[in-house]
């Protein structure tokens, strides 16, 4: 008799409505994803507008072009220059000439008679030493570099991209944190009402003396599964959403991270998992520890 009610009891054990929870779960996982990958674009939106913050380091008359080539050596090993391609690019006083001529479409030469700019180098500054206080000490010791005019730099356009970047940072991190808080919530209060409706079934085991484990484990195999076939939908929700903003915005390519965009999805699958089997072992915990009265 023992043996019979067992066997029913774990045939029926872990069983409720798979649908509504994996639906609210990958509807919660989603909804984590799609800020991610908004917090995502935004770091690479972010990189690539320090990328355009650039030092004008402007040269001497008449300067030999052995000296132009020291010079270039000793921008090129400052550890502020960034290390990518053409972070030290020069740039000729008839290159500045043309380039002038192109955008204004005036020729000052006509009426000065001489091209009064001068050779010119545009070091793009690693991000570190982007800061206003950093910034300024670097263009001082480059003034004080021989054959060095002067050096020249959007102060306050650099000064307002770091405060507005600084500024969307917190918040987005803010945002993110609270949602993840949000999240968490759901799916826990979601595995909890499932599991409700099995409390008596929990209780009926206990009785007929199945260990806590026996009971928790087909419950915590069923929240992980859930957990991760969510976390798989919404990924694939996620790429769906993706390649149709792709489509309609190209320009969102520029500042798409596959990388960083996989590491999400990843995420995604492992938070789905975590907190599924987290809520199913508290909540059925919390039941095998109700009264009778209670469980009414």
């Amino acid at each position: 008799m023992y043996h019979e009610a067992k066997f029913k009891s774990k045939k029926k054990l872990g069983s409720y409505p798979s649908l509504s929870v994996i639906f609210s779960i990958t509807l919660a996982l989603f909804s984590i994803g799609v800020f991610g990958a908004l917090v995502i674009y935004s770091k690479e939106l972010e990189k690539i507008v320090k990328e355009t913050i650039r030092l004008h380091v402007y040269l001497n008359s008449h300067i030999a072009k052995e000296d132009i080539t020291k010079i270039k050596t000793s921008l090129t090993a400052n550890i502020y220059v960034a290390k990518t391609n053409e972070a030290v690019k020069f740039i000729s006083k008839e290159e500045a000439e043309k380039q002038f001529i192109r955008e204004t479409g005036e020729d000052f030469k006509k009426f000065l008679g001489e091209n009064p700019l001068h050779d010119a180098f545009l070091i793009r500054i690693d991000e570190p030493y982007q800061s206003k206080s950093s910034l300024a000490k670097i263009k001082s010791d480059l003034e004080k570099m021989p054959g060095v005019f002067q050096v020249d730099y959007k102060e306050n356009l650099i000064e307002s991209v770091n405060k507005n970047i600084t500024r969307i940072g917190l918040i987005l991190m803010g945002l993110v944190a609270v949602l993840l808080i949000i999240v968490v919530l759901l799916i826990n209060n979601t595995l909890r009402l499932a599991l409700f409706s099995q409390r008596f079934l929990i209780r009926s085991m206990q009785l007929v003396g199945a260990k806590k484990w026996f009971i928790q484990r087909p419950f915590l195999v069923r929240a992980s599964l859930h957990g991760l076939l969510a976390g798989v939908l919404a990924s694939a929700l996620l790429v769906g959403l993706i390649s149709f903003a792709t489509k309609r915005i190209e320009e969102l390519k520029l500042i798409q991270n596959n990388e960083r965009l996989i590491q999400l999805m990843g995420s995604l699958l492992l938070l789905g998992f975590i907190v599924a089997v987290v809520s199913s072992y508290r909540a059925v915990n919390k039941y095998l520890k109700l009264s009778l009265d209670e469980l009414y």
